[in-house]
């Protein structure tokens, strides 16, 4: 969905272009190029084909030399591309932090706002911090169950060109993180805005990734998943680690003596109304402000409903007019329970949060995923899934693996069409791996891990590459058709051909030059896939001129001989 746009774009263009190159393109033709148009090469030019044909008369001369060291150059793209490191997509650089606050579970809101308190001052020690808001708790409306042990943070930054020297957004996380660690018994995980909205509406969990532990029994998926944590907080690169606790919530029972209320002339219901106003509160109004209208809430001063003793005295009016206390007609007790229990596709499960940092994602998990498999045993019917980024990546990845083999059956026989020689096809499809190399070998320059962004790239080369490799075996095709040897006709179709496969290939690389070198917000998204067209399209050119000729003439050596032994 990210790139849809892109590719719609993408292929109406290359209609337009089509329609336009068959229609409007030979009327201007016809209008503008009238009389006898002499065509001279530019100085630049001139030194550059003079440069091309001593490479290209060497290379064909040396050919042996020029396919072992283009299969080299591909095994060590394919090395690079093994041991390169593997991420959903880059963050996008928004300017801000988002964090949350994971508090024990029966924190009171007035130690919660505390503590609220406390984690505003700490952000406001680094100077990069120009604001920063708080919000707790939860909203009436019921839309979020998160009680007052959740607390988040707004920190808007300054442009990073104001920042102290050579200090990075990682580096500032961890020095606010080194502050935070003197506050126990909180979990913190670090985000941005609009980025922990993502996460979470990919994984339903609020990290950047999640590991979902299902089964039944609360007690047996909370003790499961501390072993999952001790596991996880050994991996290089965990930040953000934490667990969501299902089970300590603390509830207060209470259960009315019905003949001990009986004895004062008093319902169950009677009971009922007494506590739910003293406790929790009830409308006895409505005001208004502006015009908006409210309930007018009432109910004890929280000294008067704080524990279980103070609850018990609680007064309870009987219909003789004597006021007894709760306690003597109810017993009061408290219980521990799930303050909340998550499900997906009506299964229970517990998320482990974590976040990736310092490190490429896919390594990670796959390194957790191999520990946890080892160390830690499941019950029959619990399972683990894993959420979040590297979900996204694996379906990503398996989308890929399905397109890109059949967009390139299909391609070999468009090929096959044009040129009606299986040969030909092959060797136009073997300017893919041509433009992979240069950009597999980008990333690697740039330390920039693969994604999804990157693959994007990859495709999108893919099609000038063709191009280039189309070029140049029609033109080669068209002057052995002429009667030329099999090598001047490879020599003159390679030396036309030349300057329109630098045009397209350097045309493409240079204009997505800038966007390779963004360093503005929200450029991180487009960084790898420029990178790689860039990278691609450099190699491609140098390739698809160099190595193409050398295959195509291996590949028809023996034709060419045959024909010229029957001319004999």
């Amino acid at each position: 969905k990210i790139f849809a746009p892109m590719s719609i774009t993408y292929g109406f263009a290359l209609v337009g272009a089509l329609l336009m190159a068959f229609t409007l393109a030979p009327v201007l033709c016809s209008f503008l190029l009238k009389g006898t148009i002499s065509e001279e090469d530019t100085a630049i030019v001139r030194v550059v084909r003079r440069s091309y044909n001593g490479v290209l008369e060497w290379a064909l001369d040396h050919r042996a030399v020029v396919v072992g060291a283009c299969v080299g150059l591909l095994a060590l793209t394919g090395v690079a591309l093994k041991s390169m490191g593997g991420e959903f997509m880059p963050a996008l650089e928004e300017g801000n932090l988002w964090v949350r606050a994971t508090m024990p579970v029966d924190i009171s809101f007035a130690q919660a706002a505390k503590l609220t308190s406390e984690i505003r001052r700490l952000f406001r020690e680094s100077p990069e911090v120009t604001t920063i808001v708080s919000q707790l708790g939860r909203p009436d409306d019921g839309t979020d169950p998160t009680s007052f042990f959740n607390a988040e943070f707004l920190a808007n930054l300054k442009p990073e060109k104001e920042w102290r020297p050579r200090l990075s957004k990682d580096a500032l996380i961890e020095e606010i993180e080194g502050r935070l660690k003197d506050i126990p018994g909180i979990i913190f995980n670090f985000s941005q805005v609009i980025q922990d909205n993502v996460e979470e509406a990919m994984s339903g969990v609020k990290g950047e990734n999640s590991i979902k532990l299902f089964g039944a029994d609360l007690k047996t998926m909370e003790a499961k998943a501390v072993e999952i944590e001790h596991v996880m907080r050994q991996i290089r690169g965990v930040k953000d680690l934490g667990v969501f606790r299902l089970i300590g919530q603390p509830n207060l029972l209470i259960q009315v003596d019905r003949e001990a209320s009986a004895r004062y002339g008093l319902q169950v219901a009677d009971v009922n109304a007494v506590v739910q106003a003293a406790v929790g509160g009830q409308a006895v109004t409505q005001v208004y402000e502006g015009e908006r209208l409210f309930d007018l809430v009432v109910r004890f001063l929280p000294e008067f409903r704080q524990d279980v003793d103070a609850i018990g005295n609680i007064l309870v009016s009987t219909p003789n007019g004597a006021r007894i206390p709760l306690k003597q007609v109810a017993s009061i007790t408290t219980q521990t329970g799930a303050f909340i229990i998550y499900r997906e596709n009506n299964e229970r499960y517990i998320p482990i949060k974590f976040s990736v940092r310092d490190r490429d994602l896919q390594s990670t998990v796959e390194e957790a995923q191999a520990r946890l498999a080892k160390e830690v045993s499941l019950p029959q019917r619990y399972r683990m899934e894993w959420a979040g980024q590297y979900d996204q990546l694996k379906e990503e990845q398996s989308r890929l693996a399905m397109v890109v083999p059949i967009s390139l059956v299909i391609i070999l026989f468009l090929l096959y069409t044009t040129f009606d020689s299986i040969k030909n096809a092959l060797l136009v499809l073997s300017a893919v791996p041509f433009a992979l190399v240069g950009g597999v070998l980008s990333l690697v320059a740039t330390d920039t891990n693969f994604s999804i962004s990157a693959a994007v790239g990859v495709i999108s080369t893919l099609g000038v590459a063709i191009l280039g490799g189309v070029l140049l075996i029609s033109r080669i095709e068209d002057f052995r058709r002429t009667g030329l040897t099999l090598r001047e006709a490879v020599r003159k179709g390679a030396d036309v051909q030349m300057r329109p496969i630098l045009m397209a290939t350097l045309g493409a690389a240079i204009g997505l030059l800038p966007a390779a070198l963004a360093t503005g917000i929200g450029s991180q998204a487009q960084k790898p896939l420029a990178r790689v067209v860039v990278g691609g399209m450099l190699t491609a050119a140098v390739l698809i001129l160099v190595v193409l000729p050398v295959l195509y003439e291996i590949v028809h050596h023996r034709s060419a001989n045959d024909g010229e032994g029957e001319r004999r």
